[in-house]
């Protein structure tokens, strides 16, 4: 997110630069509404991609929601769907190769064989 940033402040010197023959409180005005634009541009973007990242989490909630006791939906639309979580699939198998076995970590500081 941060190269739109600098690409939208790139846009709004330009802007400026190019109004610099006008009245300077013209100018200013024009430069305030800029970033105004600009502002409401990148907090709509934000909230846009935290309503897709929850949306994909509902998704992956349906289709593997038998994991968490809900029921599961028809097998064959569950497996025509699976390709749409290919992320969520590979992001869950990363955090299971990364995460210790706590209850084995628990045992061994407590020094229980």
């Amino acid at each position: 997110m941060p190269h739109r940033r600098r690409a939208a402040a790139h846009v709004a010197t330009r802007r400026f630069h190019s109004c610099r023959g006008t009245d300077p409180m013209l100018s200013y005005i024009k430069r305030i509404l800029q970033s105004m634009n600009i502002m409401h541009q990148e907090h709509a973007v934000a909230l846009t991609i935290v309503e897709v990242e929850e949306l994909e989490n509902i998704f992956a909630l349906l289709l593997l929601g038998s994991f968490v006791g809900f029921p599961s939906p028809p097998t064959f639309l569950a497996v025509e769907l699976l390709p749409f979580l290919q992320k969520e699939l590979t992001m869950l198998n990363r955090r299971a190769e990364d995460q210790g076995d706590m209850l084995a970590e628990m045992c061994g500081t407590l020094g229980i064989d």
